[in-house]
């Protein structure tokens, strides 16, 4: 299956998102390949902070990431589709030929959204992009994502969201959460991160339940 996760919104945490679903899957025995799309390479640079991390140890990195932008994101992925169980592709927070080719080639497509109006207002624009490019037999999904504790903000976003016919919101928050950049920038999931923090994996959890079931 193909994961896509995108978005036209930059600091929406695609790359969060993407790195810990890659990170799960593979934990889950799957062959998984971590397409980064976008120009800033972020994922990519979470894959090496890994590799460099579990160096020469038993818990090595089980996943493969390459970096493709463009045309050659479809047509490579297209070719290598095959070879996985899983892909998941990160592309960058803007309307980009890489978005658009990634979504081309998607089965399902993932929009966190931050539970603020400039993210918000972007859903008319994220709708367009679904309609023009999304094949008939994909999925689009929505979902709170770095939201607040309180839930001052979170209600109200996510009735907005659930405005657009064409892309289901999940019943799906993660929240804001410190324990999901220690984690990225130590190139781990959030689920292996010591200690622990409980209510980030039951959150990240139930998106996965979601996606994979």
């Amino acid at each position: 299956m193909i994961v896509v996760v995108g978005g036209i919104k930059g600091g929406t945490g695609k790359t969060t998102i993407a790195t810990n679903l890659c990170q799960m899957r593979a934990s889950a025995g799957k062959k998984v390949l971590l397409v980064d799309g976008d120009d800033q390479q972020s994922s990519y640079e979470w894959s090496l902070h890994r590799d460099h991390r579990f160096s020469g140890k038993a818990n090595t990195t089980t996943f493969v990431t390459v970096c493709l932008t463009g045309r050659a994101l479809y047509t490579n992925v297209i070719k290598m589709k095959n070879d996985y169980d899983d892909i998941i592709i990160d592309v960058g927070g803007r309307d980009s030929g890489s978005q658009r080719a990634a979504i081309c080639c998607a089965d399902i497509l993932l929009f966190p959204f931050k539970p603020r109006s400039i993210d918000i207002w972007t859903l008319n624009p994220v709708k367009r992009l679904v309609e023009e490019s999304l094949s008939q037999t994909a999925k689009a999904y929505s979902f709170l994502n770095q939201a607040d504790h309180q839930g001052i903000d979170n209600k109200d976003a996510l009735e907005v969201l659930k405005e657009c016919e064409i892309i289901k919101t999940l019943p799906v928050i993660i929240k804001n959460r410190k324990s999901f950049a220690n984690a990225c920038s130590e190139g781990l999931g959030v689920n292996e991160l010591v200690p622990t923090d409980e209510k980030a994996c039951k959150e990240l959890h139930e998106l996965y339940c979601y996606i994979y079931g």
